[in-house]
């Protein structure tokens, strides 16, 4: 039998105006301790985001979201963030701040495949 292990996700959103609370799902971000798994996918819908804030810079977006992922690989040159222990990284990516690339707040799970629960979670939440 297989068994169910614990995770944590949140979706990573696009906040143009943090003042004004509107956001865009753009990916999620799934931590699985037991399976030693931290990883997040996005898409950067352009059209989309042209239409939600029509002077976006998609170049600077796509930047933030390239080193949210670097930092969730801990990729050596991603900085010293992205050296800090899976479980660190994952609490550091998922802080509240006031930035244009947010996250939800974290929400549990149970899972089996930590990599097939990140593709349904961001197939429910972005696409």
């Amino acid at each position: 039998m297989l068994e169910n292990n614990q995770f944590e996700y949140a979706v990573v959103r696009f906040v143009p105006q943090v003042e004004r609370e509107e956001f865009l799902n753009v990916g999620a971000v799934l931590f699985c301790a037991k399976q030693r798994f931290l990883q997040m996918r996005y898409q950067l819908n352009e059209a989309r985001l042209q239409a939600f804030c029509p002077q976006v810079d998609i170049e600077e977006v796509r930047k933030y979201l390239s080193a949210f992922e670097q930092i969730c690989m801990g990729a050596k040159d991603a900085g010293p963030i992205a050296c800090l222990p899976t479980a660190e990284r994952f609490r550091w990516l998922t802080a509240t701040r006031s930035t244009m690339i947010q996250t939800s707040k974290v929400h549990p799970g149970l899972c089996v495949d930590a990599g097939e629960m990140l593709t349904r979670i961001y197939t429910q939440q972005v696409m």
